[in-house]
């Protein structure tokens, strides 16, 4: 290591080190290394002639050893899927955007539901469709609606689309209004970014 350079507090210039200071100095950095990759300079002053003939210590001795490589990070997983942007909407209201591929959920059980999502999700991403309809039906007239239809945004949600879903929102009526979902599809490789 370096020696610092002492100050002389009276006038704030630098000073050399006494021979005490030298050898305090030395203690305190005895066992700091360097940074991997780089290398250990040897500190010079004209007041350590003699010590720094003084043997090498066999850590000294030896090269550097080359830097680990940094880990590898982890890739980041997609966001979390959001709500459909308004202008993504409007285009779909007026019609300028088409839906390219439709489920129908009507009729299942929630597991097979939920495996006919996945499946057609990765089905459309595969084909290279950017937005879907996904039917979950109204379900019965109470407050909460059908069991698809407040399971289906939830799946949308989870861990396992992120991969495939970048947002999803109600269906405009002539789709379905609340019996159904727009869900737009991230493109292929696009989750880790």
């Amino acid at each position: 290591m370096n020696e610092p350079p002492a100050r002389d507090p009276r006038r704030g210039r630098a000073r050399s080190l006494t021979p005490e200071e030298t050898e305090l100095w030395r203690k305190v950095t005895a066992d700091v290394r360097p940074t991997p990759g780089r290398s250990r300079r040897r500190a010079s002053s004209p007041a350590s002639g003699a010590e720094d003939a003084a043997p090498k210590t066999a850590a000294a001795d030896r090269p550097p050893s080359a830097a680990p490589a940094p880990p590898k990070k982890p890739p980041r997983p997609a966001p979390a899927p959001a709500d459909i942007d308004h202008r993504t909407r409007t285009k779909l209201r007026r019609g300028t955007l088409e839906v390219e591929a439709r489920l129908d959920l009507h009729g299942l059980r929630q597991a097979e539901a939920q495996s006919a999502l996945v499946a057609f999700l990765r089905r459309a991403q595969a084909s290279g469709a950017r937005l879907a309809i996904v039917v979950t039906g109204k379900g019965a007239r109470n407050e909460e609606g059908g069991v698809l239809r407040r399971l289906v945004p939830l799946w949308l949600q989870g861990a396992q689309m992120r991969e495939l879903v970048v947002s999803f929102g109600e269906a405009a009526r002539h789709h379905g209004g609340e019996g159904a979902l727009y869900v737009q599809i991230r493109r292929a490789g696009r989750g880790r970014n």
